[in-house]
């Protein structure tokens, strides 16, 4: 079974990104980008918008694809997780919904950091980070 998920690459006026550590499976305790499943006949960017505001707090105006990937999940799931470029438009960052924090990060900080498999590598590969 294929599952549609979005995530949400944002960056704050320093070039931080926006990282929210999970707070449940998978990836408990992990440090990724905000973003989730979709709800059946969500669009992406509404359901961007809700999972971004439920996870963070934060209202986004939603960008351009960064891109696609997939991730095994239990019991033969595939998540296929489309992200994308996201910029604040009001509210204030706190974690929320599944998310046990939330914070700013630079990339320098990525790579000391917990994060989720392939997060890094995948931004990397995407050119979305700053250099």
């Amino acid at each position: 079974m294929r599952v549609n998920c979005v995530g949400a690459v944002i960056f704050d006026a320093d070039d931080r990104i926006l990282l929210v550590q999970r707070g449940h499976p998978p990836g408990m305790g992990l440090w990724s980008v905000p973003g989730g499943r979709l709800e059946p006949g969500e669009s992406d960017a509404a359901g961007l918008r809700r999972e971004v505001m439920e996870e963070t707090g934060l209202h986004v105006e939603v960008g351009r694809l960064a891109g696609t990937v997939e991730r095994p999940g239990p019991s033969g799931v595939t998540y296929v997780i489309r992200d994308y470029l996201a910029a604040v438009t009001g509210g204030t960052p706190a974690a929320g919904d599944d998310a046990a924090d939330v914070r700013w990060c630079g990339t320098d900080e990525l790579a000391r950091l917990p994060l989720t498999e392939g997060l890094l590598d995948t931004l990397t590969g995407w050119g979305v980070l700053p250099r």
